[in-house]
């Protein structure tokens, strides 16, 4: 089984990203459920856009 990558993401709107997967699978992911919700310090700074959107894919990750 081979291991499963992100290879691009694309910005849709505000929390929501377009993930695709070297297996050619693409997927629409609405992250503020969890950003919002969670409640935990470390995602404060992710609830602005600008910096959620600072992310890089390293490794497929």
């Amino acid at each position: 089984m081979s291991e499963l990558l992100v290879v691009n993401v694309k910005h849709i709107t505000d929390h929501i990203l377009e993930i695709e997967f070297n297996d050619g699978h693409v997927s629409a992911v609405d992250f503020a459920a969890f950003i919002f919700c969670i409640g935990h310090p470390d995602y404060e700074h992710y609830k602005k856009v600008n910096h959620f959107l600072k992310f890089d894919i390293k490794d497929g990750n």
